[in-house]
């Protein structure tokens, strides 16, 4: 069977197709500026704020008219975290403030827009009966950690600081969790510690923090990928309302708060405990100290050749940092 094409067919067919597309282009942009079907945000041990979010499900419950789901993810680190921002498979993580700007740095599209804590989350660790006292006693030494994490940077500062580089020990590069094992089998020397697990060790195990500074932790903050922000700039502001509801109530509650972390950790009460005292989680506002204190350590890699010399760090952690989503 043949068909004829005629210019009426032609005019008829075009004006089919193009009431379809209208129809698609509709349909697409109601679904647009309806917003995402679900939030992905992630809770971590280290992020005392997160466990309370999601044990109340409290963004369940803000979300449930607009018919919004949220999808949790674990960040094992500010490592984890920053990959799956970098994937797209988080909207909303948990980092460190020195680890957003190495990932910055390295093209990673995101904004920094919270703090959920002012932590001494880290430290220098070795085993109860290990020689080691001083930084300077690292070198030639195996050491734990996990790249791109507070951590490694409060790491590499610290043998800077003694004179030291990454090439003047053994780095052997281990998640958290793996680097407190290693350590307490034997298997390293030492190890960059994150809490907590770094308290776990220190109680359970009688690990020794030799070296600590707590000035040179950066500030634990919560990161949204910069397209979600664009896309979605009211939904990210009642997710930062959200957020400060549970750190305020954090703060009201501290046996509730250490009991859900203990749950989410199955750590002890003397573990969760210790962790606590070093976590201040007073505010949730961002803004010039903390670009500071990020500054400050990227500049301070910069001088242990890790970040390019060249790289203008303030400009960078200006640019990275946005407290235009911060409740009123």
């Amino acid at each position: 069977m043949t068909y004829a094409i005629t210019r009426r067919t032609l005019g008829g067919t075009a004006i089919a197709a193009f009431a379809i597309g209208g129809a698609i282009g509709g349909a697409i942009g109601r679904a647009r500026a309806a917003g995402p079907e679900e939030i992905r945000v992630d809770w971590a041990t280290y992020n005392p704020v997160s466990l309370i979010l999601k044990d109340q499900g409290l963004l369940e419950k803000e979300f449930a008219a607009d018919k919004i789901a949220i999808r949790w993810v674990m960040s094992a680190g500010s490592n984890k975290a920053l990959e799956f921002l970098n994937a797209g498979s988080l909207d909303f993580g948990s980092t460190a403030g020195a680890a957003a700007l190495i990932a910055k740095v390295n093209g990673n599209p995101l904004k920094s827009i919270y703090v959920f804590s002012r932590p001494e989350w880290t430290a220098l660790v070795t085993g109860k009966d290990s020689p080691i006292k001083t930084v300077t006693d690292l070198k030639g030494q195996r050491v734990a950690v996990t790249r791109g994490t507070d951590p490694h940077i409060f790491l590499v500062r610290a043998l800077a600081g003694a004179g030291l580089t990454e090439k003047d020990v053994k780095l052997v590069l281990l998640q958290h969790a793996d680097g407190r094992t290693a350590l307490e089998r034997g298997d390293v020397n030492a190890w960059a510690g994150l809490d907590p697990l770094m308290a776990a060790s220190e109680v359970e195990s009688g690990a020794r923090l030799f070296f600590r500074k707590p000035e040179a932790n950066t500030w634990g903050v919560l990161n949204v990928r910069e397209d979600f922000a664009k896309s979605n700039p009211a939904l990210v502001k009642r997710v930062l309302t959200v957020y400060e509801t549970a750190r305020k109530w954090c703060l009201a509650h501290p046996a509730e708060l250490k009991a859900s972390m203990m749950a989410a950790t199955k750590l002890s009460d003397p573990v969760i405990s210790k962790q606590l005292e070093r976590t201040d989680i007073t505010s949730g506002k961002i803004g010039a100290v903390q670009a500071a204190t990020i500054v400050e350590a990227g500049k301070a890699l910069q001088a242990a050749g890790v970040l390019d010399e060249k790289l203008d760090m303030a400009a960078i952690t200006n640019g990275m940092i946005d407290a235009s989503y911060l409740p009123a």
